[in-house]
């Protein structure tokens, strides 16, 4: 795992990395992902397994990551330049901030996900990829000049907190309120959030909240002290998949929060949590990919070792029918990812959410069915040992628990596919006004 095999397994690796040419990769790309490889690998991905049967990945990956930033790159592209170079940070592996893009971004989301398991890198990125970008994106220079210090050079950490236990992709109808007291100081936030990825360790939370009436008018951000703050309450679900991404549950009972922490303004916060949405499920499309990779080259793998009815399996048509099926499916799917970040890097930001909205989803979406099509061929080739929590087929297994993870955080599956479509109707629609007006 550590170094790129001379002769990989089929599916185990995009074209560009099997020797076969590709329009998007620049010899700088390739230099950058033979040095995330390697540190993944070395800080990461060697442990990765051992880790997530403990069920946490140790506190000093986390300092390790940070000390090298290389949390950074979760924030997607363009890198805020100014911020970093403000604060000492001038370049990635070698990549100067300022020649950061959606392709570097993809390059590091496959080699964070290249173990297989998203729990471990599910552990280390959430506030980086989820929680600031707001902030970047919508927090006044004040309230930045509070915050992202800390946060960006990982002092702090953070996490996004926008489900509930009865709106999970219904964020419209979000009822966590926040009321201000009578001398306007300050909010009294009341409500619970759960399945909040890393909110156990997080100081802060990113959080939707209501400040006004019913629907999305009444949604704002704010970023809400959560460690030993009064009157918030923190406990760790247990999930099928990812143990070690500290999925949290967080009670919130009048917790008092300063108006100065409101990101942006009242009332904005549907904007920027779908907006937010974007970035979040092109990263987790990215990494799904892999995970679907990890999961069919290892079957592919055992597949060509494996003896029955006196032949490998590999020689058994309907095995190979098997991996044909899925193997159509992942290359589809890394080509589809692929097009995407390219288009990514070439689209100002306001015209890719307006534009790339509604296709990131369908690629997020497109993503967990197809690890889960990946993960269930690998499971049915490894037969019983795809079946144990050791062994030959315990990544596979354990591959299998993560799908759910995949298909329902950051949009659940069926909303996405509904979203897409709407999307592509509300900009076809848009063009087709514009061409109306444009012959009268």
């Amino acid at each position: 795992m550590s170094q790129l095999a001379a002769n990989p397994i089929p599916f185990s690796e995009p074209p560009y990395l099997c020797g076969l040419p590709s329009p998007y990769y620049t010899p700088a790309h390739r230099r950058f992902q033979t040095a995330c490889r390697q540190f993944m690998w070395d800080n990461l991905l060697s442990h990765a397994l051992e880790y997530e049967r403990a069920g946490e990945v140790p506190a000093w990956v986390y300092d390790t990551f940070c000390q090298h930033h290389m949390l950074l790159p979760n924030l997607g592209a363009p890198l805020p330049v100014d911020w970093l170079k403000r604060l000492g940070i001038h370049e990635i592996l070698g990549v100067k901030v300022e020649d950061w893009d959606y392709l570097y971004s993809g390059i590091y989301f496959d080699e964070l996900s290249r173990s297989g398991l998203a729990g471990v890198g599910a552990s280390l990125n959430a506030g980086f990829s989820f929680g600031i970008p707001p902030i970047l994106n919508h927090a006044s220079p004040a309230f930045q000049e509070r915050f992202l210090p800390d946060l960006l050079t990982g002092r702090k950490r953070c996490c996004i907190a926008i489900t509930e236990p009865a709106a999970g992709s219904d964020v419209a109808n979000i009822t966590t309120t926040a009321t201000k007291t009578a001398d306007g100081q300050h909010y009294l936030l009341n409500g619970t959030k759960k399945w909040i990825t890393n909110g156990i360790w997080s100081h802060y939370a990113t959080m939707a909240v209501r400040t006004g009436g019913p629907g999305p008018a009444g949604l704002s951000v704010v970023l809400v002290p959560l460690q030993d703050h009064r009157g918030v309450s923190m406990r760790r679900l247990r999930v099928s998949g990812q143990r070690t991404g500290g999925t949290t549950y967080i009670e919130l009972d009048a917790v008092r929060v300063p108006v100065g922490n409101l990101i942006g303004r009242e009332g904005d916060g549907m904007r920027m949590i779908m907006t937010n949405f974007n970035h979040e499920r092109v990263s987790i499309a990215v990494g799904v990919t892999r995970q679907a990779r990890v999961a069919l080259s290892s079957a592919f793998q055992y597949c060509l070792k494996r003896e029955a009815f006196g032949k490998t399996l590999m020689d058994q048509p309907v095995v190979r029918h098997r991996l044909a099926q899925a193997g159509a499916e992942l290359e589809t799917l890394g080509a589809f990812v692929e097009q995407l970040l390219y288009q990514l890097c070439h689209l100002p930001k306001d015209e890719a959410d307006r534009k790339l909205g509604g296709i990131s989803a369908l690629a997020k979406a497109k993503a967990g069915m197809v690890l889960n099509e990946c993960a269930q061929c690998a499971v049915l080739l490894f037969g019983g040992a795809g079946f144990t929590q050791s062994g030959q087929g315990e990544l596979a297994e354990a591959i299998l628990r993560d799908v759910p993870g995949a298909r329902i955080p950051g949009g659940s599956e069926d909303v996405l596919l509904d979203l897409s479509v709407r999307q592509l109707v509300k900009l076809y629609r848009a063009e087709e006004r514009k061409l109306k007006q444009s012959k009268i």
